[in-house]
């Protein structure tokens, strides 16, 4: 006795099968990249995702292009701190900060006002060089960025000594003059230097670990 299936199997297989045939038709997969094609329209592209792809034509994510820019940009900023050290303008300017350095304070009994500048110069000059040096030598770099990181919190410590930092007009703190002002900027510098530090001792480390790995495969030959 032949059982014939019932109207609703019937119904349903036939409506599973027009799905399916509909699913291929109207979506289709990229090979490459495994994302869906199918009928619904992609949303257009955001001012945001063309800004991010302009930037990434550019260049901006170059392998370590922000470690280099940041390297650069602290050479340039020694090199010129530096060079205004050995001027007595800048010397007159710098008796309130280094008078009133908790770390610093001591150049003055020793050096002088000249004196005091010219080693901050010399000491500037110095580390800028290492920094400089540290492009391919991250030994050095190492060096630089210590000194770096020394001078900005000697010079970040001045702000809460600073007499008249906060502008009593205004009710005073955190209302700054130009003097807290001028050293605020040090706090950032002393960021990027731990930066260059950080960087530059991975380096080091790295090499020495792949040199010594090298070496014990070269002893167990």
């Amino acid at each position: 006795m032949r059982i014939s299936p019932s109207p609703d199997f019937v119904y349903a297989e036939t409506n599973s099968k027009r799905r399916n045939r509909m699913s291929q038709f109207t979506t289709k997969f990229d090979a490459i990249t495994g994302k869906s094609n199918g009928t619904r329209l992609s949303a257009p592209p955001s001012l945001m995702d063309s800004l991010a792809r302009v930037l990434v034509r550019l260049g901006i994510l170059t392998e370590d292009l922000d470690y280099h820019l940041i390297r650069a940009s602290m050479v340039i900023i020694f090199l010129f701190f530096g060079y205004q050290k050995w001027f007595q303008y800048e010397a007159d300017v710098l008796i309130p900060y280094i008078s009133n350095g908790p770390l610093i304070f001591w150049l003055y009994p020793v050096f002088g006002v000249r004196g005091a500048t010219w080693f901050l110069g010399a000491s500037e000059w110095s580390f800028g060089a290492l920094l400089f040096l540290g492009f391919w030598n991250k030994k050095l770099g190492i060096l630089g960025a210590l000194g770096s990181c020394a001078t900005f919190i000697c010079t970040a410590t001045i702000i809460p000594f600073m007499p008249n930092g906060w502008a009593a007009s205004a009710g005073g703190f955190p209302a700054m003059t130009e003097h807290v002002a001028f050293l605020m900027k040090d706090i950032v510098l002393f960021s990027v230097s731990f930066y260059l530090l950080k960087q530059d001792l991975a380096r080091v480390l790295l090499a020495t670990s792949q040199s010594d790995d090298t070496g014990a495969r070269v002893t167990s030959w």
